[in-house]
C-alpha cells in the first residue's frame, strides 16, 4: 500500500475509535482496554491559548522528534525509564479512510495513569526563570548564585515541577515538597530524579548536533504494576527551549528552534485594535508568522536527525 504524505490536520476525527480527550496539540483515542491512538495535530498553542490557525506539518515534525528521543533515551538506547510505547504501527488501529490523519503524526502507546504533574528541568536561566531571578535571585524556590546574566549556564540543571493544569487553564509552579505531598516520597523522588537524568543526556546528544536545551518538561505515568513510565512528547520544541549553539552568548536569548518566536510575535499583536490580553480569541496568525514557525520546527529535527 502507497500512503500519501501527511495532510493538513488542525482537529482529527477518527470516528472508528472511542475519542478520550483533547489536549492543546494531541487528540487521544481508546484502543482495545490497554493502549491509547495519540494522534499529533498541527494545531499550536501559546501562553495556553490555541491559535486558530494550524501549522502545517507541525504534528509531524513534533511526532518524528519524539521517537527519535524515545530511540535514544528508552530500551533501544540509553535504557534511563521504560517508555510508553508499544512497538505497533499505528496506522494498523484506524480504518482505511482515516490514514491521512494518522500516518507520521500519530504514535500507538501504553494506556497509563498519569501523574499531575510536570517535570520540569533548568539548565540555563531564561524566560520567566531570568525574571525571577532578578527579583528572587532564585527560580521556583530553588537558590542560585549571584551574578548570572540572562541565558547563563546554570552551574547544575534544576528540577522546578509544576501542577498540571486543566485545559485552558495556566500550569501552576510548585515546590519539590508539594510533589512529596501529591504523589508520596518514593514517586515524588523518582520522577525528579529521572528527569534530571533524561536531561542530562538529551543535553549532551543535542550539544554533539549543535543545539542547547535549556529547559525542558516531561510527564509520566503509572502502568498497572506502578511503574513509572515516560510518557506523551518528550523534548520535542513545544516541549523545550532550543537554541543554536553557534548562536549562544552570554547575557542574551539566542534565536531560537521552538515557538519562542511565535510567543514574540504574540507579545506585539493586537486583536480588535488592541494588545492581546492572551486569553481566547487568539490574534489570526499572518502566513510569513506560520512559515517561519514551521521552519524554526523542522531546522530542530534536521539538525538532531541530520
Amino acid at each position: 500500500m502507497t500512503l500519501s504524505p501527511p495532510s493538513i490536520v488542525h482537529t482529527s476525527s477518527i470516528t472508528s475509535l472511542p475519542l478520550l480527550a483533547r489536549g492543546k496539540v494531541r487528540d487521544n483515542y481508546v484502543v482495545g482496554d490497554d493502549r491509547l491512538l495519540m494522534v499529533a495535530s498541527d494545531r499550536i498553542s501559546a501562553f495556553d491559548v490555541i491559535m486558530d490557525q494550524p501549522i502545517p506539518g507541525k504534528g509531524a515534525l513534533l511526532t518524528q522528534m519524539a521517537l527519535f528521543w524515545f530511540d535514544q533515551l528508552g530500551p533501544k538506547g540509553l535504557n534511563i525509564c521504560p517508555i510508553h510505547l508499544t512497538g505497533d504501527a499505528p496506522e494498523t488501529v484506524v480504518t482505511p479512510d482515516e490514514l491521512s490523519q494518522v500516518v507520521g503524526r500519530s504514535m500507538l502507546v501504553k494506556r497509563l495513569q498519569p501523574i499531575p504533574v510536570e517535570a520540569v528541568v533548568r539548565g540555563y536561566l531564561a524566560g520567566s526563570g531570568w525574571k525571577e531571578y532578578q527579583a528572587t535571585q532564585s527560580v521556583c524556590g530553588v537558590p542560585l548564585p549571584n551574578g548570572l546574566q540572562n541565558a547563563d549556564k546554570l552551574p547544575d540543571p534544576i528540577y522546578t515541577p509544576s501542577s498540571k493544569a486543566q485545559m485552558g487553564e495556566h500550569d501552576e509552579n510548585i515546590s519539590f515538597e508539594k510533589t512529596v505531598e501529591l504523589l508520596g516520597a518514593d514517586i515524588a523522588t523518582r520522577i525528579r530524579d529521572i528527569s534530571l537524568a533524561l536531561y542530562k543526556a538529551a543535553s549532551a546528544i543535542a550539544l554533539a548536533k549543535g543545539i542547547i536545551i535549556a529547559d525542558t518538561k516531561f510527564e509520566f505515568g503509572l502502568d498497572k504494576n506502578r511503574h513509572l513510565v515516560l510518557m506523551d512528547e518528550v523534548l520535542t520544541p513545544d516541549s523545550s527551549r532550543y537554541w543554536p549553539a553557534e548562536n549562544y552568548v552570554h547575557g542574551s536569548n539566542p534565536p531560537s528552534f521552538d515557538k519562542q518566536f511565535l510567543r514574540d510575535w504574540l507579545e506585539t499583536a493586537q486583536v480588535n485594535g488592541k494588545p492581546w490580553n492572551k486569553t481566547p480569541p487568539p490574534p489570526h496568525l499572518p502566513l510569513d508568522v506560520i512559515e517561519k514557525t514551521t521552519d524554526k520546527y523542522r531546522q530542530a529535527l534536521a539538525r538532531l536527525t541530520g
